[in-house]
């Protein structure tokens, strides 16, 4: 087949999975172009996107926001598609660049498959006009331009459908990890100034509204004096870097807080003892599922896919999802007692299967195959 992957963004979730879905279909056999965005390209992504040594990698400036640049990024990204033709699927990958990939004129049709990695009206904090105005853009793309789209956990299918979006378009691929390398414990830390002894709870994430890494420092702040050897380590950029900055240096425990951006998520996880992810919506997170296949204990908000990989009160805490910090605070400071914090160690153990990067490919493909035929 010939493909095309387009993205926005590309830190986060969506660019681990657009690179994997790239790697992916590139390993069966199949031509495939990527095109993404320079304009907030991380460096990191550009270098490993390059390497893949796709077909073609394509370099089109989209926005995050809506606006008149948005003409021109469709017709730049037309210019490519035209270039890179004839395709059999265009897969946009979230809000921006599924909808500029998906928008067609008449002539040959090209499948157009949209995976959103969260619906922007998964955001509790939109508020009654916003979610009724991208609910509306959402519905009419799904129903006039794509032939499918994919949602990533049953959560956020449960949204599409309640966002009046046909169940013949919908189809549910759960993402799916590389099990992360287990050797790196000693080498992060110690790289981190960590001490080998620390208690280390771990975010891994852009540093985003979404994410609400500002949750987290607050939750921190609230039970540190409780545990002395408690440490936090934030790995991710973005644009709350800066806030996010000031906060853990007001917070009175900078010395204990870790903001870094050395190493990927798969690299931190084998340091971290607990993750700690307070989102304020998700669809299925790639962090959830690599400390899910890490075996690792989660403390996370009541958010999309978070039920795929944690059983409350086994393998970790489920939290009410609000910015009140003290129950998140009070559920971290639960799995601070060493007996408690072993056994949903190893509950996580024994429930660390099933999140395979094959399995997530392979439904892709044969989705794929389903729309040429």
């Amino acid at each position: 087949m010939r493909l095309m992957q387009v993205l926005e963004p590309s830190g986060g979730g969506s660019g681990r999975h657009f690179i994997d879905l790239c790697r992916g279909m590139q390993a069966r056999g199949h031509v495939v172009h990527a095109v993404y965005s320079p304009l907030r390209a991380e460096e990191r992504f550009v270098e490993e996107l390059l390497s893949l040594d796709l077909a073609g990698v394509h370099s089109v400036a989209m926005a995050r926001s809506p606006g008149p640049s948005d003409l021109a990024a469709w017709r730049a990204l037309r210019a490519v598609m035209r270039r890179a033709g004839p395709l059999d699927i265009i897969h946009g990958h979230s809000s921006k660049a599924g909808a500029l990939s998906r928008l067609r004129l008449p002539g040959r049709h090209v499948a157009r498959v949209y995976t959103p990695h969260a619906f922007r009206t998964m955001d509790p904090s939109l508020g009654n006009l916003g979610r009724k105005v991208y609910g509306s853009i959402e519905k009419l793309l799904a129903r006039a331009f794509t032939d499918r789209l994919i949602c990533v956990s049953a959560d956020e299918y449960a949204h599409a459908r309640a966002l009046g979006m046909p169940r013949e378009k919908l189809s549910i691929v759960v993402n799916g990890v590389k099990t992360p390398p287990a050797d790196l414990r000693d080498a992060v830390r110690a790289a981190l100034a960590i001490p080998a002894n620390a208690l280390l709870f771990g975010f891994v994430g852009r540093l985003c509204h979404q994410k609400a890494p500002e949750r987290l420092i607050a939750a921190f702040q609230h039970f540190a004096a409780r545990v002395p050897n408690a440490h936090l380590l934030m790995v991710g950029t973005g644009e709350m870097e800066d806030a996010v900055r000031r906060q853990i240096a007001a917070s009175g425990y900078a010395e204990r807080i870790c903001l870094t951006a050395r190493f990927t998520g798969p690299q931190a996880m084998a340091a971290i003892d607990v993750l700690a992810m307070p989102s304020r919506y998700e669809a299925m997170s790639y962090v959830m599922l690599e400390a899910a296949a890490a075996g690792k204990p989660m403390v996370l908000t009541d958010v999309g896919g978070a039920s795929m990989v944690l059983k409350d009160g086994e393998n970790g805490v489920l939290v009410e999802n609000q910015d009140d910090p003290e129950r998140f605070a009070a559920a971290m400071l639960r799995l601070a007692d060493p007996d408690r914090l072993a056994r949903h160690t190893e509950a996580a153990l024994i429930r660390s299967h099933g999140y395979g990067l094959d399995r997530m490919i392979g439904e892709t493909e044969a989705l794929y195959r389903g729309l040429i035929a």
